[in-house]
């Protein structure tokens, strides 16, 4: 599951990609946070580490606030979620970022857990490594996420 900080922060570049494409404007923060509805205070921290990443930058002034600076297309989802969340593998040891051997693990190359959840992990990856914020914009709505499962169906 993705926290809510990520979700947070894919609502703020949703919004600010929504305006790129509407004519490009800066946009305070405080109007970033009504558009997504994700709280100011958390809104500030996270456009921080997103700006330090490139995918925003920040104008000063009185017509000042953040704009989106990358392309859409060119905006990692995964990228994105390592940035605000860290690692995506389900254990340390499928990372191919932040890869940590288990402290409790004797051999990897035997190991049923890795071996199981490896399988999951990378069929995983190859679906989400391809999805950008350009995907995400193309929802049904301007600044959500279209549902992937019928409502009343279980998830």
């Amino acid at each position: 599951m993705i926290t809510q900080k990520m979700k947070y922060a894919l609502k703020a570049v949703m919004v600010l990609g929504d305006e790129k494409a509407a004519g490009g404007r800066a946009m305070r923060i405080e109007e970033i946070a009504t558009r997504s509805g994700a709280p100011k205070r958390f809104l500030e921290h996270i456009l921080l580490e997103v700006k330090r990443a490139g995918i925003v930058g920040s104008i000063r002034g009185r017509s000042g606030g953040y704009i989106l600076i990358k392309e859409p297309a060119q905006i990692s989802i995964p990228n994105l979620m390592r940035l605000i969340d860290g690692p995506i593998a389900p254990l340390p040891c499928l990372s191919r970022i932040a890869y940590q051997r288990c402290e409790d693990c004797t051999d990897e190359a035997t190991c049923r857990i890795r071996r199981s959840f490896s399988e999951l992990f990378w069929t995983y990856l190859v679906m989400i490594e391809s999805l950008t914020l350009a995907d995400l914009l193309r929802g049904d709505a301007a600044g959500e996420m279209i549902p992937l499962v019928a409502p009343g169906a279980e998830a």
